[in-house]
């Protein structure tokens, strides 16, 4: 009888035990709490993994189009060099530079000055009253 008695205790504690925790997770405010916990343990680090993916793909974009520019430029340079390379080039720099010619060509020399510049026509001077001079000296 002895043996049954600490059993049926031993149980009993259990059930008590079991009925704490049980309450409490039957609880709805208690267990709305505790979920509510576990939910931001679990959203925060996601909200802060979400946003450094953002700036990590925001400065990935950035490069590539710094990369981008690089290369573009890269190729108008190349190309200017092998411009600069050519025969067709050398033979430009020969002719304004050096003042060259390929054999059996005719040069002819064009003076800057003579185009575009305008000379002034002097009027002969006629005696006008010293207050007319100085009004076309203003007036000019």
């Amino acid at each position: 009888m002895m043996k049954n008695k600490i059993v049926s205790n031993f149980k009993v504690k259990k059930r008590a035990e079991k009925n704490f925790f049980s309450a409490w997770l039957a609880n709805r405010r208690i267990f709305g709490i505790i979920a509510l916990v576990f939910l931001l343990l679990i959203l925060v680090p996601l909200a802060k993994n979400y946003s450094r993916q953002r700036l990590v793909a925001d400065e990935i974009a950035g490069i590539q189009q710094e990369i981008a520019d690089f290369e573009a430029k890269n190729k108008e340079l190349r190309e200017t060099i092998d411009y600069l390379q050519s025969d067709q080039s050398l033979e430009e720099q020969a002719r304004l530079n050096m003042g060259l010619k390929m054999p059996g060509e005719k040069v002819a020399v064009i003076q800057s000055d003579a185009f575009g510049t305008v000379m002034p026509v002097e009027l002969p001077k006629q005696s006008l009253p010293n207050w007319q001079k100085w009004w076309q000296h203003f007036m000019r």
